[in-house]
């Protein structure tokens, strides 16, 4: 069942041996997963978003990862499915939402800013469909004191495609308790425009398979001027992800892309790493990367 949904919708596979092996190695590992919080072993880093024109930081990433006894670190592709299928998403997602917005007010009495820095969240699929998620986010909100409009989820363009009516009802929610919103892999699913006129969303973040390809696809090319255009037109930012090289920089800047992340910048850090990054704020770009992979080590 599990080989079935890993490969798409509407398949069967056939049972063979080596199914038994990788079921085994499932159950025990979301049997560990069960007990990682309380173990201490998940933990919360976090990735700059920059101001392409400035080379400011104006938001964070945060981003989850699992450091096993055993195992070492797990990619979040291998457990967050079993997270998402268990349910154990909806404790593991609130523990780091409430982790964030802690850690985002830390930063912002350490190192002030204006405007204030921005914390940004995923929303799993289990997490939007929960019925007391704006309950949740408040709550993290107000233990951590932190503004609302310092806090930014990202859902995932193919959860509020699918949902429909549902989805924008639940964004509404979300966006009357004063949060920003965004919608994150853009450009991978196929009824966007259908509904986003009626998403009250802020942000529209490029998928990193179309940002790869700038420089050498003019399909890629083609399809971030599009998003960019649209999100133009519709008083909407642009964020740029996984951006590696100079020239894509570049290119996005040309573009008119707002803002973006990548490894050109920094990979996912530490709290003190990106506390750093932080202070050193407003370096430019070869020197800002720099700190950032010191503090990485």
């Amino acid at each position: 069942m599990y080989r079935a949904k890993t490969s798409g919708k509407s398949r069967y596979e056939v049972f063979d041996q080596s199914m038994t092996a990788t079921a085994l190695d499932r159950l025990q590992l979301e049997a560990d997963l069960r007990h990682a919080i309380d173990r201490g072993e998940l933990r919360v880093v976090y990735q700059p978003i920059m101001t392409l024109e400035t080379g400011r930081i104006r938001e964070v990433e945060a981003l989850l990862r699992w450091v096993h006894p055993q195992r070492g670190v797990i990619s979040p592709t291998e457990f967050i499915p079993i997270a998402e299928a268990t349910g154990l998403i909806i404790p593991i997602g609130q523990w780091v939402l409430e982790a964030a917005c802690q850690q985002a007010r830390a930063w912002q009495l350490a190192c002030p800013t204006e405007p204030p820095l921005i914390m940004s969240v995923n929303l799993s699929v289990r997490q939007f469909r929960h019925p007391r998620l704006a309950e949740d986010i408040v709550r993290a909100l107000d233990e951590a004191q932190l503004d609302p409009g310092c806090l930014k989820l990202e859902i995932t363009e193919s959860v509020v495609t699918e949902e429909g009516d549902a989805a924008v009802k639940t964004l509404w929610e979300l966006k009357n308790l004063g949060v920003h919103l965004a919608v994150d892999d853009f450009g991978t699913g196929y009824s966007s425009l259908n509904y986003l006129l009626r998403f009250p969303v802020d942000t529209l973040k490029i998928d990193r398979a179309f940002v790869s390809g700038l420089g050498t696809d003019d399909q890629s090319i083609a399809i971030v001027r599009s998003v960019i255009d649209l999100a133009r037109s519709l008083n909407l930012a642009v964020t740029g992800e996984g951006i590696e090289t100079v020239e894509q920089l570049g290119q996005l800047r040309e573009l008119g892309c707002q803002q973006g992340q990548g490894y050109l910048f920094a990979h996912p850090l530490t709290s003190d790493a990106i506390a750093a990054l932080l202070t050193a704020d407003g370096l430019a770009l070869p020197e800002l990367a720099l700190v950032a992979e010191q503090h990485a080590a």
